[in-house]
């Protein structure tokens, strides 16, 4: 990643009830962190009319009712919103235990193997520190976890498994996600954890924040 990246956010209509106020063109953990406060700071000072926000990656959905706030008008509230002072919340840190390996991480061997590691020297890698939650989706309770040392690179792989089970560890692109639901996935799976960040009769549904922090552990 480039750290030198300009992070100018860039308000673009989605159709006539969404706006998406992008920090970057691609991932960048400043970019990242600006999404992430630019929400939070919208969450804790509602604008009427708004029915939705979601921070992603590097930008940030905000759904609004037309009836309530037109399009010009959200669009002066987001732009003040993003010169006032972004008053977060403290982030919350989590443990999250892994069984690596075996049917629940069947590419773990092969991550390691590409890696030029050995497979006990991986996972004390992969736990070696906390990472941040950088965004919440895709999919139910989704949650994209980075960034890994530059050492601990794999690209996705070639083929597509069709589904992998709620609480699988996926790893590539110096990221590690954990899937909450049923999911197809091209990312490499080298474990399962019993924690699933999604539960739909739980308000909120999701545990996991994006700007919380995750540990990983080998479970015993």
């Amino acid at each position: 990643m480039d750290s030198t990246i300009s992070i100018v956010p860039t308000l673009m209509p989605l159709g006539d009830k969404a706006v998406l106020v992008r920090f970057a063109d691609r991932l960048d953990m400043d970019a990242n962190s600006a999404a992430i406060g630019f929400a939070r700071n919208l969450q804790a000072r509602p604008i009427p009319g708004v029915v939705e926000i979601a921070p992603n990656l590097v930008s940030v959905l905000v759904r609004y009712d037309p009836q309530r706030i037109g399009f010009a008008s959200l669009c002066g509230e987001l732009r003040l919103a993003d010169r006032q002072d972004q008053g977060r919340e403290p982030a919350s840190s989590h443990r999250v235990e892994i069984t690596y390996g075996g049917e629940d991480g069947p590419d773990l061997d092969a991550v390691a193997s590409e890696l030029g590691l050995t497979v006990s020297t991986f996972i004390k890698a992969h736990g070696a520190k906390p990472l941040s939650v950088l965004a919440v989706g895709f999919a139910p309770g989704f949650v994209y976890c980075g960034m890994h040392p530059d050492d601990l690179l794999v690209s996705r792989r070639e083929t597509v498994r069709r589904s992998v089970p709620p609480g699988s560890i996926l790893f590539a692109a110096r990221q590690t996600a954990i899937a909450a639901t049923p999911i197809p996935t091209g990312w490499a799976v080298i474990g399962r954890t019993r924690f699933i960040n999604f539960d739909p009769a739980a308000s909120p549904p999701t545990q996991l924040r994006a700007g919380d922090t995750i540990a990983f552990e080998a479970a015993r």
